[in-house]
């Protein structure tokens, strides 16, 4: 293994983790800004416990998220400096409004929102919150903005070979961004549907379990209990699963809109990855429901489609039923023309100067990937409808094991995110920045992946930094998972202590003098 695929793996493990929490705390944000903008509208005692109980989660996310999204500026000065210098210039102006919004407006805001509590007026107080979730939002679209350009070069021109900009405008409203953020917002608010409507689920089963909500002579359930766990605590959970569904449809409604707007911009920008996620080796119209053979290999002549549908790919990348759409046999030799069939005899590219350069990318992570990022995110938006249906006479079934599938269900839309990211990320392979055909694009702005890892750095520096990294990330996840089920677990109790008895909420994750997140209202 060489030091190129060392950094390829680092950056890729530690993105993915990153990417996790990145949906749960846009999507979740702009869910919580909403219930305290619903509390401050009706003054509804559900709202306020809603408001405060999600909010918690939201900020465990947020924390770790922020934690784990520092390292990736580092990753870029260690492991990839010429791919730094490369880019340098396109990408001061997108990071620099990313941080100042990351780490200015978003994090002063939030933490006017989490010790406001009662001592700001209260449309203040919801304004703090808007302020913070309405910076991460267009902190996401910064970063999309940078990544897109890494997807499609816009407004820029070489100087010395390297890409100088000439048009920040263009590369501020750069079409692949432009289609690229709403698909991230709706992917976002997809995984918070699914994260209410799993925990929801959870605690109206477990109030069932515990006998206070009773059936009442119209078939319809009726909430009972006491302290935190009152008739307004049903309704909390009830209100919650409701909202939670709803939020996961229309999600996903929006994510199939944009990622279909998303696909035909792929297909006229980087038609190889777009014919990799299709394994569609020859010209032709069918989009292959499943394909079988070496996918891996790039050859053609090792994969075999098994069931087609005639038409759909055409549909996807042209809008019609008839075009045909460019395979891999067609477009690999005009990629070898533009592009050349080897990597230059250059000693930036180390002991890969000279070699062949394979073009297609691996098929299994494109066709999968791709596949997967649908699949679960349709399984996701099933799975809300049949919950709005089961829940509609004010409880879920008593059943175990529905239970668990729903809160496993939480894993789908987190599931369908990173399989896109990844797909997104490997199918650019061989480019770090790829060329781009399209006529809005600059398509003699490109730098081979090979090109862009840092040459003083060595392979025993890199795995040693990728042991280290992973093993942090690995007790960080530990963390934040403990910490999301001791407080989901403790239900508004652990957000509102004041609402059990004294002694009867700690156990279940409420607060107390040990309680590490004390300082949140």
């Amino acid at each position: 293994m060489e030091a190129l695929e060392i950094a390829r793996w680092q950056f890729g493990i530690t993105t993915v983790y990153h990417f996790v929490m990145v949906p749960l705390t846009i999507g979740l944000g702009l869910v919580v800004a909403t219930l305290q903008t619903r509390w401050h509208r009706t003054g509804k005692a559900e709202y306020l416990r809603m408001t405060k109980f999600w909010g918690k989660l939201f900020l465990i996310n947020f924390i770790m998220g922020v934690a784990t999204g520092l390292v990736q500026e580092f990753q870029f000065g260690m492991a990839w400096s010429e791919y730094s210098r490369f880019v340098g210039d396109v990408f001061g102006a997108p990071l620099a409004m990313e941080a100042l919004l990351a780490f200015f407006v978003e994090s002063t805001f939030l933490g006017l929102w989490i010790f406001g509590w009662g001592r700001l007026p209260r449309l203040v107080h919801l304004l703090c919150l808007w302020a913070a979730v309405g910076a991460s939002v267009f902190s996401a679209y910064f970063i999309l903005v940078a990544n897109s350009w890494m997807q499609h070069p816009v407004g820029v021109e070489l100087v010395d070979g390297r890409p100088v900009m000439v048009d920040a405008w263009a590369v501020f409203t750069n079409n692949t961004a432009l289609v690229a953020f709403p698909h991230t917002v709706f992917g976002a608010l997809a995984v918070a549907g699914a994260f209410l409507l799993g925990i929801s689920w959870f605690h109206l089963w477990k109030r069932r379990r515990d006998g206070l909500d009773t059936m009442g002579p119209d078939g319809a359930v009726v909430g009972g209990g006491r302290g935190a766990r009152d008739t307004a605590d049903h309704s909390v959970w009830l209100r919650s699963a409701r909202i939670g569904a709803v939020v996961a449809m229309i999600a996903f409604a929006g994510t199939s809109i944009t990622g279909d707007l998303q696909g035909k911009l792929m297909f006229d920008q980087q038609p190889m990855k777009m014919a990799a996620a299709e394994a569609a080796c020859h010209d032709g119209t069918g989009f292959s429901i499943l394909s079988v053979g070496d996918l891996g290999s790039g050859n053609c002549d090792d994969i075999t489609a098994v069931i087609e549908v005639p038409g759909v790919l055409s549909f996807l990348a042209n809008g019609d039923f008839t075009t045909e759409v460019k395979g891999v046999d067609t477009l690999l030799p005009e990629y070898q023309e533009k592009y050349g069939t080897h990597l230059p005899d250059d000693p930036m590219y180390g002991e890969r100067a000279g070699m062949a350069i394979d073009y297609v990318p691996v098929m299994e992570v494109t066709y999968w990937g791709f596949r997967l990022m649908i699949g679960f995110g349709a399984v996701a938006a099933a799975a809300a409808g049949a919950a709005l249906w089961v829940r509609r006479k004010g409880t879920v079934p008593e059943s175990r094991w529905l239970m668990r599938l729903a809160v496993l269900g939480i894993g789908a839309p987190f599931a369908a995110n990173a399989a896109g990211w990844i797909f997104t990320e490997m199918g650019r392979r061989p480019f770090v920045v790829a060329p781009t055909p399209d006529p809005a694009g600059v398509d003699g702005v490109f730098m081979f992946t090979a090109a862009a890892v840092s040459p003083g750095v060595s392979l025993a520096e890199l795995m040693t930094s990728l042991v280290l990294l992973t093993a942090v990330y690995a007790v960080l996840l530990v963390v934040e998972v403990r910490l999301l089920v001791t407080y989901v677990r403790g239900g508004v109790a652990s957000a509102m202590p004041e609402l059990a008895g004294a002694g009867d909420h700690a156990s279940d994750g409420g607060k107390d003098d040990g309680d590490v997140l004390a300082f949140a209202y």
